[in-house]
């Protein structure tokens, strides 16, 4: 694969204020994720501005530890138009170290009830040594559909509470 990202896209019928609201609700992403591996918010604050770190907890099979958490730090945060995250982890010292690898979500009205999400996964940051033992994505493209698909069902007035 050449390029160092997957993007994706969808409309979701509702306005991009819900969508928005969605994604900036970390209790949301475990609903949100189309693998499995998301298991739930350690953080569950809402998402409010750049720089605020949210913690995740995380399950994957080929993990050293199958249980571990992420700790993911917004790098964009423009209401109702994009949100983005870098995931890290916390290293003996207690201080967040990032992969290289980066979630974002661009959002365009399309109508007066329509929004357009451009999910985009990013790995063109990560470091020789941490693609010596992760395959980048390390999950199937239609992943980052899925995820798209749930995150239209959570946004969905008749899917909420």
């Amino acid at each position: 694969m050449a390029e160092e990202n997957v993007r994706v896209e969808l409309t979701i019928p509702v306005p991009a204020a819900r969508v928005f609201a969605v994604l900036a609700d970390p209790a949301a992403h475990c609903a949100i994720d189309g693998t499995g591996w998301v298991e739930a918010a350690i953080d569950p604050a809402p998402l409010t501005g750049a720089g605020q770190v949210f913690r995740i907890r995380m399950y994957h099979p080929n993990h050293p530890d199958g249980h571990y958490q992420m700790a993911n730090r917004v790098e964009v945060f423009a209401q109702d138009r994009a949100i983005g995250w870098r995931p890290g982890q916390e290293n003996e010292r207690g201080e967040l170290e990032f992969g290289g690898w980066t979630w974002r979500y661009d959002l365009t009205p399309a109508g007066p009830s329509e929004t357009r999400v451009r999910l985009t996964y990013d790995w063109s940051a990560v470091p020789q040594h941490i693609r010596e033992y992760i395959a980048f994505p390390p999950f199937a493209p239609d992943h980052l559909a899925n995820s798209l698909r749930h995150l239209g069902e959570l946004a969905e007035p008749a899917r909420q509470g």
